[in-house]
């Protein structure tokens, strides 16, 4: 999440040297784009907006206001090249147009955090002994929507490189996808490529995808959300910035040849997806792993051993070398001059308009001291990496760009930073009041359709996509790569070992769309409650987040509403739970002709294990007693609000969900305190299907553990209430399952939920059977079946 941070106003300065002219020649204009010409030696021309077209404002993603700003500041009006790089740079996915008012609302500060959020290209947390985890999420919505496979493995790329632009090596990749219903061929198509292209993008380059979620929905049809999280660790002293530092200073571009793919790829993105989307597939970007395995060691090593060489090292993203030579001067306060005949090019006759906005992939900028150049050019060399001096850092605190000889682009620095800012024009949409209004205890009780029903409904849910096991998408991926994982997926947080310790890091990802659209402001709550839940499980401890805001079109007041009140949710479970915000990204208009998406604030969560090899998972051991933490099984039918069993059992989605977050907190802090004392063998939070489902999943986990299998007996004093699918599928926040090896383990974990005023109640004991079953209330269930159903539910919604 970039701060907004805006540079000091430019310095008078003497006209900067033009760097020689090497390379490929290219032309001054790109066509189509009127107004201006390149910058004359005499001087600015005066502003004369009304010579640029709709047209040409269309395909920048420029309003006619905006464009009219733009000549104001500068006085003129701009060049081709200097329209191409403001529209980029003032893009709702560079420039945040819409979200940024907002972000004001984050807690951004905290004892382990080393860098606030968008101060660099990742946020920084100290883990003690002298390492460091950086860590974002960004998304790839609307490549993904158009080429998936190249949309999803570019999405891995890119953040990625957001990585080891801060000298970190990636350790971990995790992705939270959103499709629509897999009944649909399109929805198929657009999930399995996304899948294949993030597993074949992060196995080529040697990261585990270690974990993850995916939800399906209606309200995703056509407009996909791919959003990958990736973490990094290294020594403190290795921490890169991404700043032009230092007056003189070259501007080394390194990796691959610049290409004509994804010119405009960041105004894509901040645009709706309409009809003929897939004439966009020019703004998909073109991915090449193995150009970034060379890139991510060359740049590890850079660091590792000599960060002395460099001021800045940054990577080439959205608005290509626009973006990545700007951002990295506005950081330090000064200028930038870029001669794009020096860039290499792997098409002839590319413009500096599109050298400029290439959004080509795997190229890195670095800032190298001027007595170090030469080094750093080695070093590439020995990586077989392509490495070209383009410019060079000035005083004048503008970025200029020469082409042939000429001036094509002179623009301050804090113009180009700078973009306009639309607080959100915000009005509650009116079907809240009638979702919150409905009367979910009028509806029928499960317990009305006989005994067998409740079986055949956890059978149900267990298949359904949005619960099924998801072994079919991880099996694609390379999650042990590295060899530092220690959980796997399939768990509610993956463990990863961080070198040279003995403590390790936890992370997860998660959001239920359901519970925002219902209430934007508990939902996000929710989301970051759910994430910090699962890392407890773990046994770790939460430390921060980062977050990936994906919203509709926010120029709608009622999604407006739902941005606003998401990220100041969001802000306030981030502060009551002790996790600051210190990365994160927006993805605004994700947008068809069909609708929004519905509101999903992905979290990306990361705790701290101090004794990696003392984790925990949700696999308890046969004998195992189990307990739940944080509320009776005994639910009120208001928990069906957003469930999954609402939506499948009675097809709607309404009611109001609730959470207390100081309950929350409470929980999380017994099951902290639980595991430190020893007491705990297994923990496994309640979230999508409720108590039933995460029961079964705890015995399809412990059935490794046993032979021949694992099955569950209730305590007989067990009440499950009146409401019967309130209790086994509703979905109350704040609580997990946890599992304790004996009857003194259970009274200590008893007491300590006393002493913090935590409902506790024990369950019911893990026993081995030969034909083990699922027993709770009517509910008895052979655990072959359960199997069956959670392990083939989602290769059956494929048709496989």
């Amino acid at each position: 999440m970039r701060s907004g941070d805006r540079c000091s106003p430019p310095r008078p300065a003497a006209r900067p040297v033009r760097p020689s002219h090497e390379g490929a020649r290219c032309r001054r204009r790109s066509p189509g784009h009127e107004p201006g010409g390149p910058m004359s030696e005499d001087g600015p021309r005066r502003a004369a907006p009304g010579e640029v077209s709709d047209e040409t404002l269309r395909r920048v993603a420029m309003s006619r206001g905006e464009y009219e700003r733009l000549c104001r500041l500068l006085d003129r009006d701009p060049s081709p090249v200097e329209l191409g790089m403001a529209a980029a740079l003032w893009s709702e996915h560079c420039g945040y147009k819409h979200s940024r008012p907002l972000f004001h609302h984050f807690p951004t500060e905290g004892p382990r955090v080393l860098t606030r959020a968008g101060e660099e290209n990742a946020g920084a947390i100290d883990l003690g002994e002298g390492w460091v985890a950086v860590f974002k999420m960004e998304s790839h919505n609307h490549p993904s929507a158009v080429e998936p496979y190249q949309g999803a493995a570019t999405g891995v790329g890119g953040i990625l490189r957001d990585i080891f632009a801060m000298g970190m090596r990636p350790v971990a990749l995790l992705d939270s996808l959103r499709f629509g219903e897999l009944d649909d061929a399109r929805n198929r198509h657009l999930f399995q490529g996304v899948v294949a292209g993030v597993g074949g993008y992060g196995n080529c380059v040697g990261v585990p995808t270690v974990g993850g979620e995916v939800q399906f929905d209606p309200g995703y049809d056509g407009n996909p959300l791919v959003n990958v999280m990736c973490v990094g660790v290294g020594r403190r002293e290795q921490l890169l910035s991404a700043s032009a530092r230092g007056v003189g200073n070259p501007l080394v571009l390194v990796g691959a040849d610049t290409g004509r793919d994804g010119i405009h790829g960041a105004t894509f993105a901040s645009v709706e997806l309409d009809e003929d989307a897939g004439a966009q597939r020019p703004a998909v970007q073109v991915g090449n792993p193995f150009m970034e395995k060379l890139l991510m060691e060359a740049c590890v090593e850079l660091a590792e051993r000599h960060a002395d060489w460099i001021e800045g090292l940054q990577d080439l993203g959205a608005a290509g070398l626009t973006s990545s030579s700007v951002e990295a001067a506005a950081r330090a306060g000064t200028g930038v001059v870029i001669d794009v005949g020096r860039v290499p090019r792997r098409e002839r006759g590319m413009s500096a308009y599109e050298v400029m906005l290439s959004e080509s992939q795997e190229r890195m900028l670095v800032i190298p001291k001027r007595e170090h150049l030469d080094d750093v050019l080695a070093l590439m060399r020995r990586w077989e990496l392509r490495a070209d001096v383009v410019g060079e850092v000035t005083a004048d605190g503008r970025a200029t760009v020469y082409a042939d000889g000429g001036a094509e682009a002179r623009i301050p620095v804090s113009v180009l930073t700078d973009p306009p800012l639309y607080p959100p024009e915000a009005r509650r949409p009116a079907e809240l009041d009638r979702l919150w209004a409905e009367d979910l205890a009028a509806l029928p009780d499960l317990a009305a359709s006989g005994a067998a029903a409740a079986g055949e409904w956890l059978l149900a849910l267990l298949a359904a996509p949005n619960i099924a096991s998801r072994a079919w998408i991880y099996r694609q991926y390379d999650h042990q790569v590295l060899n530092g994982t220690v959980v796997l997926p399939g768990g509610d947080a993956a463990v990863i070992r961080v070198p040279g310790m003995r403590a390790g890091i936890a992370v997860a990802t998660d959001c239920n769309a359901r519970f925002v659209a219902l209430d934007p402001r508990t939902g996000a709550q929710m989301a970051v409650a759910e994430a910090a839940r699962n890392v407890v499980a773990t046994g770790a401890e939460p430390v921060a987040l980062t977050d990936c805001l994906n919203f509709g079109n926010p120029e709608r007041p009622e999604v407006a509403y739902q941005l606003e009140q998401s990220v100041i949710g969001l802000s306030e479970a981030a502060r009551a739970l002790g996790t600051p915000v210190v990365s994160g990204n927006a993805s605004l208009y994700n947008e068809t002709p069909r609708g929004g998406v519905p509101p999903t604030p992905t979290i990306g969560m990361l705790g701290l294990l101090a004794d990696v090899e003392r984790h925990l998972t949700i696999g308890p051991g046969p004998g195992d007693l189990l307990v739940l933490l944080g509320a009776p099984p005994a639910q009120e039918a208001a928990t069906l609000a957003g469930s999954e069993y609402l939506a499948r059992a009675h097809a709607r989605l309404a009611g109001r969900p609730q959470l207390d977050l100081a309950r929350e907190r409470a929980v999380q802090r017994v099951v902290l305190d639980a595991h430190r004392r020893g007491l705990l063998t297994a923990a496994h939070d309640l979230s999508e299907g409720g108590l039933a489902v995460a029961l079964a999943e705890c015995l399809l986990a412990a059935t490794g553990h046993s032979a021949p299998g694992a099955g569950f007996v209730p305590d007989p004093a067990l009440d499950l209430g009146p409401r019967l699918d309130a209790a086994l599928f509703g979905e109350a926040p704040s609580r997990l399952l946890v599992g304790v090896a004996d009857a003194e383990a259970l009274a200590a974990v008893l007491a300590l939920a006393r002493e913090a005023d935590v409902t506790a109640v024990s369950l019911g004991e893990v026993v081995v059977e030969e034909e083990p079953r699922l027993r709770l209330g009517p509910l008895d269930v052979a655990c072959d079946s359960l199997r069956d159903g959670y392990e083939k539910g989602l290769p059956r919604a494929l048709g496989e």
